[in-house]
């Protein structure tokens, strides 16, 4: 019963992402869905690329978290639209979700969207929202054991981010070894070496996503 009703959600949960995918297609807007754990540097990540994007696209954010809207505070100041979304407990967002928080926004003024999920490595990859592309960002104070533990959210991801890692002195954490099981789990993914607090890496991270928008 339980799997019958798992397919049910998630074909549910499928129907409604092609639709907020065509939604976003015809208002000519790149959607990218950030996911990562919790403490991965997500939201510091996300405020940099702000301060670059910015320069170059119309940029938005849906923000989602369990309770607060702190994240979504942070964001504001860069100075771009935020729409939060709450999920009370739920451990990640879905295409019904997305598409409630896009109604708030002037789809008509934005051609890159960032979603924000919600920090897991688990859910996040099973629930499409209609975004054009996964990103991933993985600390280095997590472990390099996570790539093969939580296999799904890299091989549906197109870029892994591999953050902090101005603190791979003060880790056990393998470079090497992360990066020979991510190609190994998905042989085309981007991976990307970041530090927000050194400001490496987050060109790289920024052409990428420059790249991805203009193809």
């Amino acid at each position: 019963m339980e799997v019958k009703v798992m397919k049910n959600i998630l074909g549910e949960n499928e129907k409604i992402a092609e639709e907020n995918r065509k939604l976003f297609r015809d208002k000519n807007i790149f959607v990218v869905n950030l996911m990562g754990s919790p403490g991965s540097g997500k939201t510091t990540l996300l405020e940099k690329t702000l301060s670059k994007l910015t320069k170059k696209f119309s940029v938005a954010v849906i923000e989602g978290d369990l309770f607060t809207a702190r994240d979504a505070e942070r964001i504001e100041r860069q100075n771009v639209p935020v729409v939060q979304i709450n999920t009370a407990g739920g451990c990640h967002l879905d295409a019904a979700m997305v598409r409630r928080a896009a109604e708030s926004l002037n789809l008509d003024e934005i051609n890159l969207l960032i979603v924000e999920n919600v920090g897991n490595l688990v859910c996040p990859a099973e629930f499409d929202v209609g975004e054009n592309i996964k990103a991933v960002v993985l600390s280095v104070t997590e472990g390099d054991d996570k790539p093969l533990k939580y296999p799904l959210i890299f091989k549906e991801s197109a870029v892994a981010i591999l953050n902090k890692v101005d603190l791979l002195p003060f880790t056990n954490f393998n470079l090497e070894q992360a990066r020979a099981d991510l190609s190994t789990i998905h042989p085309q993914i981007k991976i990307v070496e970041t530090s927000c607090t050194q400001e490496t890496g987050l060109d790289d991270w920024c052409n990428f996503i420059i790249s991805q928008v203009s193809s």
